[in-house]
Formats: C-alpha cells, structure tokens, sequence
C-alpha cells in the first residue's frame, strides 16, 4: 500500500549504531532516559495507526520514520511525540477547523517549523521574547574601559572525547513517560582532556552503573562519554553527559 501524504526525504543522516539512535530519541523526548532499547512508534496523522520506525533525521528537528512498505516519510519529533498518545486521533478530529484543513497540512507545517518548547526551556523562551523588546541606547563607554565581549558559543566535538568531572549534586527530575523521576547528577568543573576544553557545569542520568561506584559530592571521576548541548529540566546546566564509560574515581594528590 502507498502512503499518499508521504513527505519524501531528498537525502538524510542515518544512525551509526543502536546507541546512536537511542541517544537521538532521548533528546528529541521520545524516549525516556532511562530506556536502554528504542521501541516501535505509531504514525496516526489522518486517521491512521501505522507502526514506524525512527531511522534517522534531516536535520535536529526533522526525523525521518519508516513504515512497515519501506516508505520513509519526514516528521517533526514533537508531532510523532504527540502522535503517542492514546487519545490523539480524537483530539486531532476535533482540532479541525471549519476552513477544512485537514491534519495532513498541519504535519507538513510542522515539518518546517521550529522545534515545540517544552517547559524545561521556558526560561530562554523569556529571554528571547526580552531580546525582541525595543532597547534604549547604550552609553558609550568611559575612555580606558574595553566594552565586554560576549563568550563565543562552545564547540562540542560529535565523537567521544575522555572527561574528568567533580560531582556537584544529586537530584531527580521530571519524566513524561513514567510516575517516577528521574534521577541525575550535576557535576562542576567538567573539562575535556584531550584537547583540553573547559566545560564547566554539565549533568548525566545517575545511572547503575554510576551508582556502584558510590560516588558522594565533591568526588571527581574520569570517563570517557559523549557530550551534547542540552539543558536539564529546571536547573541552570546547558550540557549533558551521555553512556559515560572507563569510569574511574580521582584522587587528590
């Protein structure tokens, strides 16, 4: 059977493994961070319920599925993250207008659009909407003085890179997909070793493996892992430690 509404991909990135495409999935929210395998998604855009899978993506806010036939069709992540949904089609029926747009045109819309802010990030929200107000001039500055220069955006490295980190604190945070929390790890003077890069604040899942290693505040630990730009729901920590692994505990000299 041919999908109709299909939105083709031209060219995409598919995942280099497993671990690739779990990663991917717990940073666009559609799987929790504690899921150790991905899982079977349901398209049910038009009135459908047709099993898919995640293969791979355009770009971080194109994701692209495949169906059961080997069709690949284009999605936004926060629409296939609505899509899950128990209820979905019902609320979709009764979203319609009554200009007749149908859902199909909504997708392909959403497609293109930016990513949906989830409350984690309501704060830069604020602060975009801040920086679109109307700014007064600002006074020249005092002869002798240098105007303070913004800090360049970090570059994180897409390969593993080996860390050292000092845990900070240990907190949970909220889970949609689970009554439970989850547990994490705030960690302080977080650098890359090789090259050399300070990181500074940085957080990861407080994982089983982390938890045998009982790790109490103020130890600093080595590991080797993947570092993303990603901020912790409702704490000030803009980078996430993923599959930290060689861990081993620091001693002082």
């Amino acid at each position: 059977m041919v999908h109709a509404f299909t939105i083709q991909p031209l060219t995409f990135n598919t995942f280099a493994d497993e671990t690739d495409q779990l990663e991917q999935c717990k940073e666009w929210g559609l799987l929790s961070e504690k899921a150790s395998k991905t899982k079977v998604f349901f398209y049910k855009g038009n009135g459908m319920n047709l099993p898919c899978s995640i293969v791979g993506f355009v770009d971080k806010m194109t994701a692209v599925i495949e169906f059961d036939d080997k069709q690949l069709h284009c999605i936004h992540p926060s629409y296939l993250k609505e899509m899950q949904a128990a209820n979905y089609n019902q609320r979709s029926a009764a979203a319609e207008d009554s200009t007749g747009v149908e859902v199909l045109e909504l997708e392909t819309l959403q497609v293109e659009a930016p990513a949906i802010v989830e409350p984690a990030f309501e704060e830069s929200t604020f602060e975009q909407q801040e920086a679109q107000k109307p700014k007064a001039a600002e006074p020249t500055p005092a002869k002798g003085k240098a105007k303070k220069e913004k800090a360049p955006k970090l570059q994180l490295p897409e390969e593993k890179v080996k860390m050292v980190a000092t845990v900070k604190e240990f907190t949970t945070v909220p889970n949609n997909f689970s009554d439970n929390e989850d547990e994490v790890i705030i960690y302080e003077a977080a650098a890359i070793t090789e090259p050399e890069t300070e990181i500074g604040l940085a957080w990861s899942s407080h994982s089983n493996t982390l938890k045998k290693m009982e790790l109490e505040i103020g130890d600093t630990i080595s590991f080797e892992c993947k570092i993303v730009a990603k901020k912790l729901t409702k704490h000030p920590v803009p980078y996430k430690i993923n599959n930290p692994a060689k861990l081993q505990k620091v001693t002082a000299e």
